[in-house]
């Protein structure tokens, strides 16, 4: 009985099971080095925190997808019929993504075939790649003139009430324009102002807040804040 179970199960290349450990480890260690390339030049805030995770199940999988498929054409055609019927409706955002999950699929089969030379090398030259043609940091967004508009209460002094916070976090200030708003009971002042380089737009914002009497501030880059 033992002998016919084996030569049901037997069909095809078959490979021990320490081999076959040893490979999907190896797609692991390999997809953890896509997602690490990954993470390390193409990581964005805002993406989905599971998808290097993604990539590593991914190169597991195909490694053991490419093993039980093997040489057998009908196997292959089967899986493709299978995989069918499952609907992946998750949007990428950035075509890069898409080749880096083409990464993880191509290194997985390259170790579930046994061709570890392909994984290896592969990972080494799409990571040098990828660190070659990464995104460079942008420049500081605020060196450049920034719009601000500060709205305060019309029996207030408007340069007495701006000078302090003006004088610590700007480099450069120059008044545009001041209007009336509210029916005459308030007073908006728009200026071209520069930060200093160690001064963050969200900490200007907050200090003109604190200032008693001010009523709303609006930052933003030249050109972008509006009447």
């Amino acid at each position: 009985m033992l002998d016919w179970l084996k030569s049901e199960w037997s069909q095809g290349e078959q490979i021990s099971l320490t081999a076959l450990s040893f490979r999907m480890a190896v797609a692991w260690l390999c997809g953890l080095g896509v997602a690490w390339v990954y993470r390390n030049t193409h990581g964005r805030n805002g993406d989905s925190p599971s998808f290097p995770g993604t990539l590593i199940l991914l190169a597991i999988l195909i490694a053991m997808v490419t093993r039980v498929i093997g040489d057998n054409v009908a196997r292959a055609f089967s899986l493709v019929g299978a995989l069918s019927i499952v609907r992946f409706r998750t949007v990428v955002r950035d075509t890069q993504d898409t080749a880096f999950v083409i990464f993880a699929v191509v290194v997985g089969m390259a170790v579930g075939a046994g061709d570890l030379r392909v994984a290896f090398v592969g990972l080494a030259l799409v990571a040098a790649a990828a660190f070659a043609m990464r995104r460079r940091p942008a420049e500081p967004p605020w060196e450049e003139d920034a719009s601000l508009t500060v709205r305060i209460g019309i029996g207030l002094d408007l340069d007495g009430v701006l000078k302090s916070a003006f004088e610590r976090h700007l480099a450069h200030h120059e008044i545009r324009s001041v209007a009336t708003v509210k029916q005459g009971t308030a007073m908006e002042a728009q200026y071209r102002v520069r930060l200093r380089p160690n001064v963050s737009p969200a900490e200007f914002v907050k200090a003109l807040n604190q200032i008693e009497g001010v009523q709303s501030v609006d930052l933003g880059r030249d050109g972008e804040v509006e009447d």
